[in-house]
């Protein structure tokens, strides 16, 4: 079975709430379970993870790596723009992933337009709201069907 984990940044624990012209009018909570019912209906073993700190998402991450995770989909949410440590700690574990933001951030502010992670993930996906994880879920889906 695909074990695949999502991980989610700061802020993202207030969707719903948070610039919902932005980010959408939905919760992380329903945001994951729809998630995690499409990846129970493909077979996939799905666990999600919401960190408002740096230093949790490197820990994460790198416990993702013993954890035999063959996929990760990430929203970084404010530390895309930021973090070495997160992007270190991606390529220390070597396991392949997807970029998601749930905003358009390439219409956004220029500082927003900048990503540590985008050059090393497998694709980015963005301005979907909630949907951009069922596309990053099935983008993966894609890569693993012959």
């Amino acid at each position: 079975m695909v074990k695949v984990h999502v991980f989610n940044g700061p802020n993202l624990n207030l969707l719903g709430q948070r610039e919902p012209g932005q980010y959408g009018q939905r919760g992380l909570a329903d945001i994951m379970q729809e998630l995690g019912e499409f990846a129970t209906n493909c077979g996939i073993e799905l666990e999600h993870f919401q960190t408002n700190s740096e230093g949790g998402m490197v820990d994460l991450i790198q416990d993702a790596g013993g954890q035999d995770v063959d996929y990760i989909i990430i929203n970084p949410a404010g530390y895309t723009h930021t973090s070495v440590a997160i992007r270190d700690a991606l390529l220390a574990v070597d396991i392949p992933f997807v970029e998601v933001h749930l905003s358009a951030v390439g219409a956004r502010e220029p500082f927003r337009q900048v990503s540590y992670f985008s050059d090393i993930a497998i694709g980015v996906i963005s301005g979907f709201h909630g949907e951009s994880y069922l596309l990053a879920l099935q983008a993966i889906l894609n890569r693993i069907e012959p």
